[in-house]
C-alpha cells in the first residue's frame, strides 16, 4: 500500500497503530523490538530501561521474552525494570500483587538482578507513600528516564492506574481506582468488596518521558475504548487519549481490539471499498441505522451524504441494493430454528431435512442455555426434535457461601425428619462453616463445599431444562475438568476436556450443535467452552461421517448480542413464549437478584434476556420488517 493510501485509510487516527492477526503474532513482535533493544544496549555498555505493565494483555510478551532467554541466550543482566503499578495497601506475598504477578510471569525465568527490580510499594504506611512516589520519580530519572514503556488499556481509559480525570503532566502517586476498574478486578480477589480500592501508579507525565511508548489492547472488549483512545478527542475522561500528544508511541492491536476503528468498522467512510455481498448488507444497515430509516426507504441522495456514493455507483441502482438487503434480513427470520419440514428452504436459515433434527445444546455454565436461546430451546423441544442440552461446566463458583451452608441445612433437617443418621452431614457441615469463617477473598473452596454449590446449580438447571420439555435423559452434566482446575493455576491442559466433548458428541450424531459465542464473558468460560467443542469437532470431521453433516450455530445473549449484519437466524418469540423463557430462567434461583459475578451489567439475567431480544426486534422493526415481542439471534460457523 502506497503511502498516500495507508494515510487515507488511516485519516481518523491521531497516533500510529499496526494491527496484527492476532494476539500471539503481536505480542511476538512486541518481544522481538524488546529483545532487539536488550542487545543493542549491551553492545553499548549501557543499561536497558524497562516500564513494565501487569494483567493479562503482557503476558505473552513475557513467555515470549523468556523463551529469549532460554533458547536464544538473551541475557537480562544489564535491564532495570520499573513497574507501571502496585494495589494498595498489598502485601508482596499475596495471589493479587503485581510482585507476585511480575515474579511468576517472568523475573523468576530470567536472569534479571532482583536489585534491578522496582515495583510500587503497596505495604507503606499512607503518610509514607508520597515520600516513595518521589523516590520513584527521582530514580528514574537517575537512570536518565525510561528508554521503552509497554501499556496495556483499562476499559475506563486507564493506563497504568491513572483513571478519568488524570492530568497529562501528573507523576507517581497514590489513586482512587474507578468502579469499572474495580469490577473488571472482582474475579482475581474474589469479588469487587475484596479489592483495593487504591493503588500507586505511575502518572501520565512520567509515562510520556520514555523514549519509547508501546500500548497493546487484545480481543473485542477492549475495542470501543481503543477506538476512543485512537480517534476521540483528548480529554481527561479517557486517559489513554493523552498518548495523541506523544511522538514516540506505537498501538499494537489485534484484529480484534482494532474493530471498531473507522477503517475496520465502515472502512466506505475512508477509502474505495471492494463491495463484497458482506460489506454491502452491513453498509446498508449502518445506512438505515445512521438516517433512522427503513431500509426500503432510503435513497440516492441518503448514500451520497453519508459517504457510500461510490456504492450507489458501481453496485446501484440504490432500490435494488435495498431490496436485496431487505430481503436478506428477511430470510434470516423462522419460526423452525430446526428447519420447516416439507417446505422449500432455499431462502431459510436451517435445513428441512431431516424433519426430525438431532440438536444438542451446550452450556458453559448451568444457566446460559435458557438465559440466551431459552425461546429456541423450547420452540425446538415443542416442534418434536431430540434436543439434548449439555452443561459443560458445574458452575460452583457462582454460588453465595450462605446458600451453600442453608443446602446443608435442609438436608441435616431432612434426614432428621426421616429419622435416619445425620451425624456425618453434621460433621461436614462444621467443616464448611469452619473454613468459611476464615476463608480469605479469592481462596478456592473445599471440595465439600464445591460439590454443594455444584450440586445447588445441577438442580436448577435440571428444572431449568426440564422445564424446557427434556427428558432426564437428554440432559447431559459434564463437570469438564478444566473448570476446577482453572482455578487453581492458569496452565491447564483440556485434552480430557476436549476428548470427553466428542464422546458425547459421538453418542448423539447431532445435526445441529448450538454453542454460546458470547466471547464478551468476563471471566473467559465461553470462549474455553467453545474452543473444546471446535476441536472435538475437527476431530471427529476427520473420522465420522455424520459431523459433514452437523451445523454449528452460535447464541449469545447473556453479556452481548450480535450485531443485525452478523445474525444469520433470527428466531422471533411471541409473549407468551418470552414469559415461557422468563420462568425458565428463574428455576436458577441461586443466579436470581444479586449473582456472585453479574459483570457490567446491573440488570439481572432475566432482564438482560428480555430487554436484548426485545431490542434486536426493534432493530428489525425500524429497519422495516416485521414487529415481533422479541428476537434470539444466531450466526453459523463454519469449521
Amino acid at each position: 500500500m502506497s503511502r498516500l493510501n495507508l494515510l487515507e485509510e488511516t485519516r481518523f487516527e491521531k497516533l500510529p497503530v499496526k494491527v496484527y492477526p492476532n494476539q500471539d503474532i503481536a505480542s511476538k513482535k512486541v518481544a522481538e523490538r524488546i529483545a532487539t533493544l536488550i542487545k543493542a544496549k549491551q553492545k553499548l555498555g549501557e543499561k536497558t530501561i524497562l516500564g513494565l505493565a501487569t494483567g493479562a494483555t503482557p503476558v505473552g510478551v513475557y513467555k515470549e521474552l523468556i523463551r529469549f532467554h532460554k533458547e536464544e541466550g538473551l541475557s537480562f543482566e544489564n535491564v532495570i525494570t520499573f513497574n507501571l503499578d502496585e494495589y494498595y495497601p498489598m502485601k508482596p506475598n499475596a495471589a493479587q500483587s503485581y510482585v507476585a504477578f511480575m515474579n511468576e510471569q517472568l523475573f523468576n525465568h530470567i536472569n534479571i538482578k532482583r536489585e534491578n527490580i522496582n515495583i510500587p510499594n503497596g505495604t507503606l504506611r499512607e503518610n509514607e507513600v508520597a515520600d516513595f512516589c518521589l523516590e520513584y520519580e527521582r530514580k528514574i530519572s537517575l537512570y536518565g528516564g525510561l528508554d521503552l514503556q509497554i501499556l496495556g488499556i483499562g476499559r475506563t481509559g486507564h493506563i497504568g492506574f491513572n483513571e478519568p480525570g488524570s492530568a497529562p503532566n501528573s507523576g507517581t502517586r497514590l489513586v482512587t481506582l474507578d468502579d469499572l476498574t474495580r469490577r473488571d478486578a472482582s474475579r482475581d480477589f474474589g469479588g469487587k468488596e475484596n479489592v483495593p480500592t487504591k493503588a500507586i501508579t505511575m502518572g501520565v507525565g512520567t509515562i510520556f518521558k520514555a523514549r519509547e511508548i508501546i500500548l497493546m489492547a487484545w480481543n473485542q472488549k477492549k475495542a470501543a475504548i481503543v477506538k476512543k483512545a485512537v480517534e476521540g478527542e483528548i480529554s481527561s475522561s479517557v486517559p489513554a487519549t493523552f498518548l495523541q500528544l506523544s511522538d514516540h508511541v506505537e498501538f499494537i492491536l489485534d484484529e480484534d481490539a482494532a474493530s471498531e476503528l473507522t477503517r475496520f468498522d465502515t472502512p466506505w467512510l475512508v477509502r474505495d471499498c471492494l463491495w463484497s455481498p458482506k460489506i454491502i448488507k452491513k453498509a446498508v444497515i449502518w445506512l438505515a441505522e445512521k438516517c433512522d430509516k427503513p431500509i426500503l426507504k432510503l435513497t440516492e441522495e441518503d448514500y451520497n451524504n453519508n459517504g457510500m456514493a461510490q456504492l450507489a455507483t458501481e453496485k446501484g441502482p440504490v432500490y435494488n441494493l435495498n431490496i436485496d438487503v431487505f430481503n436478506k434480513l428477511q430470510h434470516t427470520i423462522t419460526g423452525w430454528p430446526g428447519g420447516k419440514p416439507n417446505s422449500d428452504d432455499s431462502q431459510r436459515p436451517e435445513r428441512a431435512n431431516p424433519s426430525k433434527k438431532s440438536s444438542i445444546i451446550f452450556s458453559p455454565h448451568p444457566d446460559d442455555d435458557v438465559i440466551s436461546m431459552g425461546g429456541t430451546f423450547i420452540r425446538l423441544a415443542d416442534q418434536g426434535h431430540d434436543v439434548h442440552v449439555a452443561y459443560q461446566t458445574s458452575g460452583n463458583t457462582a454460588v453465595w457461601d450462605e446458600e451453600a451452608l442453608r443446602f446443608m441445612e435442609f438436608n441435616i433437617d431432612f434426614a432428621k425428619a426421616l429419622q435416619q443418621d445425620s451425624s456425618k452431614l453434621e460433621a461436614t457441615y462444621e467443616q464448611m462453616k469452619k473454613f468459611l469463617q476464615t476463608k480469605s477473598p479469592n481462596q478456592p473452596d473445599i471440595p465439600e463445599l464445591l460439590t454443594v454449590k455444584g450440586l445447588i446449580r445441577k438442580g436448577e438447571a435440571t428444572a431449568g431444562a426440564r422445564f424446557a420439555g427434556l427428558d432426564d435423559k437428554n440432559i447431559h452434566f459434564m463437570a469438564l475438568p478444566f473448570y476446577d482446575r482453572l482455578k487453581l493455576s492458569s496452565k491447564v491442559e483440556f485434552e480430557d476436556d476436549i476428548v470427553q466433548t466428542m464422546e458425547l458428541l459421538q453418542k448423539v450424531k447431532p445435526h445441529q450443535v448450538f454453542a454460546a459465542g458470547d466471547f464478551e464473558d468476563p471471566h473467559g468460560t465461553h470462549k474455553v467452552c467453545f474452543n473444546i467443542i471446535l476441536n472435538a469437532l475437527q476431530r471427529l470431521k476427520e473420522t465420522e461421517e455424520w459431523v459433514k453433516d452437523c451445523w454449528l450455530w452460535l447464541y449469545r445473549g447473556a453479556w452481548h448480542e450480535f450485531e443485525i449484519h452478523e445474525i444469520q437466524m433470527a428466531v422471533p418469540l411471541s409473549p407468551q413464549e418470552v414469559k415461557r423463557k422468563r420462568l425458565a430462567i428463574f428455576k436458577h434461583q441461586s443466579q436470581k437478584d444479586l449473582p456472585v459475578f453479574p459483570g457490567d451489567d446491573a440488570r439481572e439475567f432475566w432482564v438482560r434476556a428480555e430487554e436484548r431480544t426485545s431490542e434486536t426486534a426493534r432493530a428489525y422493526d425500524k429497519l422495516g420488517l416485521a414487529e415481533y415481542e422479541a428476537m434470539e439471534a444466531f450466526v453459523r460457523w463454519e469449521f
